[in-house]
């Protein structure tokens, strides 16, 4: 059992070294020139391939890495890392759950080769089809099992495929990569619905934010101290998401305004939520239900906030004192001397009160996570 006291001074520990950390550089802004964070990407990419030498599954957790090696890669071309995620794809035959009896295929929670529609089975798709483009587009296979299973989805008269907002950033851009392979609409069309149907059960239209799902709406479920509890990584995956597809959609695609005017809503609402020491918070509304930094959700807003700065879609004076902020969190406390990326809440739903989270807390979609904001931050800085 957790012992809350010592969970607190754990916590407000952590809180006043960060503090001190950020007070220590709060008059400089970002400061590192492109190779020094390339360093960087290579120096928490390096250690976590290191470290974890053997091929995973390709289940969400593992996948949601790779899409954060996958922009180290693009801008770096240290080819160690496209091996990497090749060595990946093939160990996991360039699928997701493996079943090949389309009667008894689920979108349920479910870690069996059966839930093949469920999108934390699909979010390997996303590096599949990175790696059929980067290698030359010459072996349709890799793509073969992302465009049947999607396929088959988008034939059926379902659209609630996506009921938790994590589903949101595993699927959503397989959508848009595969609408740029193939160039057949239904993908985007398909997206638009499903995401309809998401929105309708999990968006707050006064906070400009995502519940979790369904079971987390206010008022039926509350924070510690009666407010709407927004999950930082929650709303971390689907701000992330969207810069994903409207980066891969045509200027021209019928529904990207509306997708940019969510974006930036989202923006908003987040820039007002960051914690002064550059983090957010667990419960992103209610800082005291669970106190104290956490990495994965800083990070992708940190990638989010980035990609609007870099693409013209946020503000830049407005929103780069958040980035400022958050890198600062990001590269001077959450990440350790030797590559290791602290602080990143384990896997779960929700902020959960008196839950312990130090710099020894790391994942392996926290490093994803990290990857990308550092990707992004590679193409801002000079």
């Amino acid at each position: 059992m957790i012992n809350l006291k010592n969970s607190f001074f754990i916590t407000l520990t952590a809180v006043s070294l960060l503090s001190c950390k950020i007070t220590a550089q709060k008059k400089s802004a970002i400061k590192q020139s492109k190779a020094e964070v390339i360093s960087i990407i290579d120096k928490v990419n390096n250690h976590w391939q290191e470290t974890h030498p053997e091929p995973g599954n390709s289940f969400w957790h593992v996948s949601a890495y790779h899409t954060g090696n996958m922009e180290a890669y693009k801008v770096t071309k240290n080819k160690k890392y496209l091996d990497y995620s090749l060595l990946w794809a093939e160990k996991n035959q360039w699928m997701g759950a493996k079943s090949n009896d389309k009667a008894e295929w689920k979108y349920n929670y479910g870690e069996t080769d059966k839930h093949v529609l469920f999108g934390d089975w699909q979010i390997c798709f996303q590096t599949y089809i990175d790696l059929y483009n980067f290698t030359g587009k010459k072996d349709p296979g890799k793509i073969a099992r992302a465009r049947e299973v999607m396929e088959y989805e988008m034939s059926t008269p379902a659209n609630d495929y996506w009921w938790w907002v994590d589903g949101l950033y595993m699927v959503m851009p397989v959508m848009t990569k595969l609408y740029n392979v193939t160039g057949n609409e239904i993908y985007l069309e398909k997206l638009h619905s499903y995401l309809q149907y998401s929105d309708s059960i999990m968006y707050d239209s006064e906070a400009k934010l995502y519940y979790r799902d369904a079971k987390y709406v206010y008022p039926k479920h509350k924070s510690a101290n009666g407010k709407k509890d927004f999950w930082a990584r929650g709303d971390g995956w689907i701000f992330a998401g969207y810069a994903k597809i409207i980066q891969d959609l045509p200027k021209s695609a019928k529904h990207r305004a509306e997708y940019i005017s969510r974006f930036k809503d989202m923006a908003k609402s987040l820039a007002e939520a960051q914690q002064t020491e550059g983090y957010w918070t667990r419960s992103i509304l209610d800082p005291e239900h669970a106190p104290g930094p956490e990495t994965s959700g800083t990070a992708f807003f940190t990638y989010g906030f980035l990609w609007g700065i870099n693409n013209g879609i946020l503000d830049k004076k407005t929103y780069l004192p958040v980035v400022e902020k958050s890198w600062n969190y990001l590269t001077k406390f959450a990440l350790q001397e030797d590559g290791t990326v602290g602080y990143v809440q384990p896997i779960g739903e929700k902020a959960i009160p008196g839950q312990v989270v130090d710099k020894n807390f790391t994942a392996d979609f926290g490093v994803g996570a990290f990857l990308l904001a550092a990707s992004e931050m590679s193409r801002f800085v000079k």
